[in-house]
């Protein structure tokens, strides 16, 4: 029986400790690590906290030398509006090539990212996603991962429309 319950407790161990993938019959896939993205969270959220400006420190640092806007909402979002002066590639487009040539090989250039859910408007194109999902959160984790370390988030809620707020409408 003592046997039993150590090859039993062996087992779980093991099982507990591979991948979920694995676990259920499909094939692992080195092309995906979900545990790297998870470590990577949790060494980020104190960082991140760090990292959020309020409007006015946030519009004002992201007009600085050097600086880049960046919006990472779709092409057909932020061509229909943006901030002033940002640049947009695609969250879902995000490559080491990519991300170079929109924002240079300096990964201590400044980076200043925005979402739909900074804006109060709720309406296209700026459309409230939930909260746990609002794009900042993956945008500033990733960038991170692609080893951009100044990365500033805007914390505040504004409107599209409110007094310093410098939105371009688009088509």
């Amino acid at each position: 029986m003592r046997a039993y319950l150590g090859l039993t407790g062996a087992l779980a161990l093991a099982l507990h400790s591979m991948p979920a993938a694995a676990q259920d019959g499909a094939p692992a896939n080195p092309q995906i690590d979900y545990a790297g993205f998870d470590r990577l969270v949790s060494e980020l959220a104190p960082v991140r906290e760090a990292h959020r400006l309020p409007w006015n420190e946030f519009d004002r640092a992201s007009r600085t030398d050097g600086a880049v806007l960046l919006d990472t909402r779709s092409a057909e979002a932020f061509a229909r509006g943006h901030l002033k002066g940002a640049v947009n590639l695609p969250f879902s487009d995000f490559t080491d090539e990519k991300l170079r040539h929109v924002l240079g090989d300096d990964p201590d250039r400044a980076i200043y990212i925005y979402c739909n859910n900074n804006f109060s408007d709720n309406r296209p194109p700026v459309m409230t996603k939930r909260a746990p999902l609002a794009l900042n959160i993956p945008t500033f984790i990733n960038l991170h991962g692609y080893g951009y370390r100044n990365v500033w988030e805007l914390a505040d809620v504004v409107a599209t429309d409110a007094p310093g707020v410098d939105w371009v409408a688009g088509v």
